[in-house]
């Protein structure tokens, strides 16, 4: 276990500088976003119009293997940015009330390059996702699985991948959600015939362009849930401190907009993300308190793999022990143990006669 280091997450924006950042800034609502509107010129001016060549028929031979490369290699690059660009997007709208218009273009066309179905990420994050918290309600909730099986991640991701739409439709009509359901069925179907359509169009182009990214953006969209979901108190459930971890001074932190801070978004969903490291710092004795899991130089990514290979040692040597809430690394590894267990089953009254 480790002493609370230094942060050196992004804690603050670069003020604008320049005639550009200065004409840019007319559009957005937060001075504070402009690096989205950078990262958005960028993807639109390098990955669209790669994937866009790939499907020129005249295009063919080496130079079709050269531009296929670079553009997979344009979704890697920025999948993890724009991913979490989106994000905070749908949480803070980007521009301003009479340029309204403009946040469609992330979700509903800069997304197909994402392999992403327009509008089903908001609906499935902001419609259902936050507001259930990832209780029993949530779709996506990680509660029922053992989150330390390799097994229980494999059934939580192929019940996501074939069912995730179809039941996250059904959710937003039960909670009479309608104008959500129907964009999240709209888009999904959209995306699909897209496909179809292109299949037959250029196949090669199709699988490179919008399917090998559909397929790898729901796989690590599903990794990131259950390692930011992994460790739940069962007689807690709820409270974002006991089912959400926080990862801190991580390169992912300063290319993915302090996605790492967890907990803290669970707790202000609506907090910008530059604020996240103060944040934490001022909110350090609810940390203590609930004992809530904090790691110190690991990503998810990391977590994940140590996670389902039971490596709990190396996991405890990285996870910060605010104001001495942990007497020892076994102490630590013992609570983590705890916390990935299934809870089958919960319900609020259940809970207090567990805690009584």
């Amino acid at each position: 276990m480790r002493r609370l280091p230094i942060l050196n997450d992004p804690s603050s924006v670069a003020q604008p500088s320049t005639a550009t950042d200065r004409f840019l800034l007319r559009f957005i609502r937060d001075s504070r976003d402009l690096p989205f509107i950078y990262l958005t010129l960028k993807i639109t001016f390098t990955l669209v119009p790669l994937g866009i060549l790939l499907f020129i028929p005249a295009i063919t031979g080496w130079v079709w293997a050269i531009l296929a490369f670079a553009c997979f290699a344009s979704y890697a690059v920025y999948k993890g940015p724009f991913g979490l660009m989106v994000h905070c997007a749908a949480h803070r709208p980007l521009f301003k009330r009479e340029y309204s218009g403009l946040n469609y273009y992330m979700p509903t066309f800069l997304a197909l390059f994402f392999g992403m179905s327009p509008d089903t990420y908001q609906s499935h994050h902001i419609g259902m996702h936050h507001p259930e918290n990832n209780m029993p309600e949530d779709l996506s909730s990680t509660m029922t699985y053992k989150r330390d099986s390799i097994r229980g991640f494999l059934r939580y991701l192929a019940n996501f991948f074939f069912l995730g739409v179809i039941t996250l439709i059904g959710y937003l009509k039960k909670k009479n959600r309608q104008k959500m359901a129907m964009k999240a069925m709209s888009g999904e179907i959209l995306f699909l015939v897209m496909c179809a359509i292109l299949l037959w169009v250029n196949a090669p182009a199709t699988l490179v362009v919008f399917l090998l990214p559909f397929v790898l953006t729901r796989v690590f969209g599903m990794i990131g849930n259950w390692t930011q979901h992994a460790f739940i108190d069962k007689d807690d459930p709820a409270n974002a401190y006991k089912n959400s971890i926080t990862c801190i001074n991580v390169k992912y932190n300063r290319i993915c907009w302090n996605d790492g801070y967890h907990i803290s978004h669970h707790c202000r969903p609506a907090m910008h993300w530059s604020e996240h490291p103060k944040f934490f710092t001022k909110t350090l004795d609810q940390y203590a308190t609930n004992k809530a899991i904090i790691f110190d130089g690991l990503d998810y990514g990391q977590v994940f793999g140590l996670l389902l290979s039971k490596q709990y040692d190396r996991l405890a040597k990285h996870v910060v022990n605010v104001n001495d809430t942990f007497q020892n690394e076994q102490e630590i590894v013992e609570l983590m143990k705890y916390r990935v267990r299934p809870i089958p089953e919960w319900s609020p009254v259940k809970a207090a006669v567990v805690a009584g």
